[in-house]
């Protein structure tokens, strides 16, 4: 296997034996297969958008399969073979209908792939089209489709989001179809990538808007809430991952149960929404990051229901005690499909009631969330007024993933010795380095505001849109600095987002992706003046002086 999609890649280089995540070179290869299969999938689509030939649901299909291949998504190999054999069949569904119009185009072969029969034979399938056999030649143009293909996973897990939620956008659909099928061309010089890549910024907004749209069109606008930390005495289910409708079925089918719900990771803004809050038994948020669940699910007294991405290897202590649900998956642990009016969450209320819950009420304090562009944009004229004033020198956004290489305590630091007079916007899990430190407030508005999950990089960017239009200025000028951390294919997606709105003077950490070669920095250091992390005091001094 071959894989350097995240930023904890084994050597900061590749790994080659085993994922760090925990995924097996059977999993790698299959993963590989799928991505190559949905690239000549998409030239077949991109052929059928022009022709107007369409079996219906494409667009939706082909971001649901990229998604299950970004990290820590499914690491259960099964899982994969019926999804190859359903994007071959819709591909020939495509094909057939541009047949008999006429239309039959000379197919790239991974538009022709047929896959193997069975699992001995899939592996080595996969592994022929891995990454280390791209016969791209070209260092730098193979380091941009790379990066290109990571950013699309990420849209493709935003764009799918929002398709539960009953939002999608044709546009945004051709558009990723589009640059997937471009990845297989060879006829494209640097400059054709570096636009490509911008491209799937672009797309990338188009799919963070839609899923804004969606969740506060579904649950309200998010409003400042304030979430305990602690346990109450009582039954369990803990929650983690994104997705915010798994969350309010099971809260729906939990009234009245006695079991009380609590957020884990990027769960936690969850609490700021008032469709969801506004059931008494949603409790709580437990625990912290995504790759500290070893330690805190094995000591959670209750059931655990992994949405979206974020799981690890579970330990055996708890594997019987963890369900997966939606594209989540591995191997042994029970897994929750949907059924023709949702999905049924009676397994993992029977395994909560059958489990000890908290034996008494937890005081560990408290943290804020709900700040998002709503919440903000309806005290922007105070904040303008502050900033008018002197009292609020200069916005830092500290956000991204959050992970367990080295280095990331950086993050803590910058944010601790962030000066008094400025204020602290984050979101993404990157915020639990230091999401409960208490910084006070500047004119009653806290220091630190938490905008949301990943995807709420959205209410970020319309937060500074409408800062830059107060101040009749645009982003770059404005007193922002961007602070970001990243780890998967997601935080990729937001990056190019900001490249393409023209963003400059990002610091990115811990460490720099392996997929991007030393070429590509420079253009990018040039550009947009990116540039790596250094100290917390010398880019505090940096920015401010």
């Amino acid at each position: 296997m071959f894989c350097y999609q995240c930023e904890q890649t084994a050597k900061g280089s590749g790994c080659t034996r085993i994922g760090v995540c925990g995924k097996q070179p059977d999993v790698a290869a299959l993963q590989d297969l799928l991505v190559y299969a949905l690239q000549g999938f998409s030239q077949v689509a991109v052929e059928a958008r022009k022709n107007h030939v369409a079996s219906g649901g494409e667009g939706a299909f082909t971001c649901r399969a990229l998604f299950s291949t970004l990290t820590n998504v499914n690491f259960d190999a099964a899982r994969f073979v019926p999804m190859l054999n359903e994007v071959v069949e819709r591909r020939e569904s495509l094909k057939a209908a541009l047949a008999a119009k006429g239309v039959s185009p000379a197919w790239h072969e991974a538009a022709r792939l047929v896959p193997a029969a069975d699992m001995a034979a899939l592996v080595p399938q996969g592994e022929a089209v891995g990454i280390e056999n791209d016969p791209e030649t070209d260092a730098d143009i193979k380091s941009l489709k790379q990066t290109v293909i990571y950013g699309l996973k990420g849209v493709a897990a935003y764009a799918d989001h929002a398709e539960i939620l009953g939002q999608e956008n044709p546009a945004l659909y051709e558009a990723v179809e589009g640059l997937l099928a471009d990845t297989l061309r060879t006829d494209m010089d640097l400059g054709a990538w570096v636009q490509r890549a911008l491209d799937c910024g672009n797309a990338n907004i188009m799919a963070m808007e839609l899923l804004d749209a969606a969740n506060t069109g579904t649950y309200g606008h998010p409003v400042p809430t304030e979430v305990p930390l602690g346990a109450t005495q009582g039954k369990a289910i803990l929650v983690s991952g994104h997705d915010l409708k798994d969350l309010d079925m099971l809260l729906q089918q939990t009234e009245g149960t006695g079991i009380n719900i609590y957020t884990h990771g990027e769960m936690l803004p969850c609490h700021g929404y008032p469709e969801l809050k506004k059931h008494e038994h949603f409790h709580g948020h437990y625990g912290t990051a995504w790759q500290n669940q070893l330690k805190e699910f094995a000591a959670f007294p209750g059931a655990i229901l992994m949405t979206t991405n974020c799981i690890q290897k579970p330990a055996e202590s708890y594997l019987g005690n963890i369900f997966t649900t939606g594209l989540v998956g591995w191997p042994g642990a029970a897994h929750i499909t949907e059924n023709g009016s949702g999905k049924d969450f009676s397994a993992v209320i029977e395994k909560a009631l059958a489990m000890p819950g908290f034996a008494q009420d937890e005081d560990k304090g408290s943290v804020m969330v709900g700040f998002g562009h709503n919440a903000v944009l309806g005290v922007a004229d105070t904040v303008i007024d502050a900033v008018k004033a002197g009292d609020i020198r200069h916005f830092f956004l500290v956000a991204g993933c959050d992970g367990a290489r080295p280095g990331r305590n950086y993050y803590t630091e910058f944010v601790e010795k962030v000066p008094e007079d400025c204020m602290v916007l984050t979101l993404a899990c990157g915020k639990f380095r230091f999401f409960d430190k208490k910084l006070g407030d500047i004119g009653g508005i806290p220091r630190l505001l938490d905008v949301g999950q990943c995807n709420d990089a959205y209410s970020a960017v319309k937060i500074a849109t409408a800062l830059a239009e107060a101040f009749d200025c645009g982003i770059n000028d404005l007193p922002l600095s961007l602070v970001l951390s990243w780890y998967e294919q997601k935080a990729v997606a937001i990056l190019l987002s900001l490249l393409a709105l023209g963003v400059k003077d990002i610091r990115l950490g811990p460490s720099l992706p392996a997929f991007i070669t030393p070429n590509v920095l420079n253009f990018l250091v040039e550009k947009y003046d990116l540039k790596p992390i250094s100290t917390p005091d010398e880019d505090l001094k940096a920015i401010l002086g």
